[in-house]
Order: C-alpha cells, then structure tokens, then sequence
C-alpha cells in the first residue's frame, strides 16, 4: 500500500522544492510536477510531489491524517 501526504510548496530552487508538511519542513524533488509554484499544495510520496491539490482539499486531508494520528498514538 503506498501513502501520500500533503505538503505546501515554501520554496522551490531548480527540480527541488521545501515543502511544510504538517509543520515538518522537508526537500522534496518537484520534478514531476514542475508547473508548481510557492504557496500550491502537493500530494508527496517517497519524497517527491506528485499531484497538485487544491487548498481546500489539501486542509480536509490534513485534518483526517491528524485525526488518524489521535488514535494511533
């Protein structure tokens, strides 16, 4: 099963990109993806983007990940 996680775009020097992922700051490789620019939100697997995803649905997502998390610990 693989799993992506959301992330916003906070910088972007050539093919790599800082992406915020749940106030974790990460590199990620944006090469699949390079119409994105700072502020867009990204599906992220393996440490590269791999789909834009619009900000509504990026914080719906991060919500039930948090939630998930709640009962995980």
């Amino acid at each position: 099963m693989c799993l992506a996680i959301i992330g916003r775009i906070e910088k972007i020097e050539g093919d790599m990109a800082i992406a915020e992922i749940m106030a974790v700051r990460r590199k990620i490789s944006i090469v699949l993806v390079p119409e994105i620019k700072v502020g867009d939100y990204v599906m992220i697997h393996a440490g590269f983007a791999i789909n834009p995803i619009d900000e509504e649905a990026a914080k719906e997502t991060e919500e039930i990940l948090k939630e998930v998390l709640q009962y995980s610990e």
